[in-house]
């Protein structure tokens, strides 16, 4: 004969001081460990929406990124002129060549200095980019030494607002444009026209091609030809694919040392609920023998307290989701350390996430309560009803 589930649950509120303890402590490491992940999946999807599926990248062939990348202008020229390569309704390729530079700029707030990619760009940029739009000001003019910058520079260097003047590369930079990229990580960029970066930067080639191809077996055909070109030495790569490469190192990172601090915490945890279900047992001995002479079974008990254990944990990890859903409102900068530039991203609660959170906390409440309820379960009924 079953145990009615409302008795687990009045228990359980009859001991609202230990029991809110445990949930408490089960929380925290909930929300350490949703956490963790939104980190990782908000680091991710950064750069991955960063690129597009239409949009294609070639660089130099052994290069990891851009920044270490550098193509001829005869490669670049060569590359730039495939068939493949879409037009639009004026009939130009879309396709920009592009150089990209780290340069070290002061915070706004601390003054500290960071790494801070600056992009030099064609006229055929935005077209590539349609997540790119002018918040405030307008697209520097060719020539000029303008800048437009990305919306997370803008809130966090120091002269990268709008009307604000940086210098690098032993020129003032003015800034008359604002642009934001949505959650990607273009909006931590500086933009420049590409001739004045390269002139500037004492520069004789570009980083990276970026052309818009349609369709996959133009992307194929394309790539085929780049590849068997005895001209060229490049490799060629979607641009999607591109982001996606990029973000699996730091991700990968941030999950490993963040997991392994959830496993450290939820040990503490998990002993928490196991001395809250030892107490319990103990103070109810008479009543588990009482039970068990009425007629409830073995398992019956067992159950009965595992639902106990377990329900902390529901509570425990609903209580460290709804924290953690708070953090989806910060944006935090690190270092990118694929390109060691400043890199702005936010955390991303996503389904997935909060079902292994609640996976997870169910499990810590599982764990603690496993060895109490086995305990009461065991109790003869004899020795329970003479306890004290």
């Amino acid at each position: 004969m079953p145990i009615p589930i409302s008795y687990s649950y009045r228990n359980l509120l009859t001991r609202k001081f230990t029991t809110a303890l445990t949930a408490g402590g089960m929380s925290l490491v909930s929300f350490v460990f949703a956490a963790v992940l939104m980190l990782a999946a908000g680091l991710e999807q950064t750069l991955v929406d960063t690129g597009s599926p239409d949009n294609v990248v070639v660089l130099r062939g052994a290069a990891e990124t851009e920044v270490s990348s550098s193509i001829e202008r005869d490669a670049a020229s060569i590359v730039v002129s495939q068939p493949e390569v879409a037009n639009n309704p004026l009939g130009d390729s879309i396709a920009s060549k592009e150089t990209l530079v780290l340069v070290t700029l002061p915070k706004l707030v601390t003054n500290s200095p960071t790494n801070v990619i600056v992009r030099g760009v064609g006229p055929h940029s935005t077209e590539l980019r349609s997540q790119v739009k002018m918040v405030s000001g307008r697209v520097p003019r060719p020539g000029s030494h303008e800048v437009m910058t990305g919306r997370n520079i803008s809130e966090r260097i120091d002269g990268a607002g709008l009307g604000g003047k940086m210098h690098f590369a032993m020129i003032d930079w003015n800034v008359v444009g604002i642009f934001d990229a949505g959650k990607t990580a273009f909006s931590s960029e500086i933009w420049a026209d590409n001739d004045q970066i390269m002139s500037a930067f004492r520069r004789n080639s570009y980083s990276a091609v970026i052309m818009k191809v349609d369709g996959a077996d133009n992307f194929d055909a394309l790539k085929k030809r780049l590849l068997s070109d005895p001209r060229l030495s490049v490799q060629v790569k979607r641009e999607i694919d591109f982001y996606r490469d990029q973000s699996e190192i730091m991700s990968k990172f941030i999950r490993i040392l963040g997991l392994a601090m959830t496993v450290f915490f939820s040990v503490g945890a998990t002993l928490g609920a196991m001395v809250t279900m030892f107490t319990a047992v103990a103070n109810r001995t008479r009543e588990i023998g009482a039970m068990r002479a009425l007629g409830f079974s073995r398992a019956s008990i067992l159950a009965a307290f595992l639902t106990e254990s377990m329900t902390l944990g529901l509570v425990g990890g609903l209580a460290g989701l709804a924290a953690s859903s708070i953090l989806q409102f910060i944006t935090i900068s690190t270092m990118n350390w694929e390109t060691f530039s400043e890199l702005a991203f936010g955390f991303i609660l996503t389904r997935e996430i909060a079902l292994d959170t609640m996976i997870f906390a169910l499990i810590m409440g599982l764990a603690g309560g496993l060895l109490p309820a086995w305990r009461a379960s065991r109790l003869k009924i004899v020795d329970a009803l003479r306890a004290t």
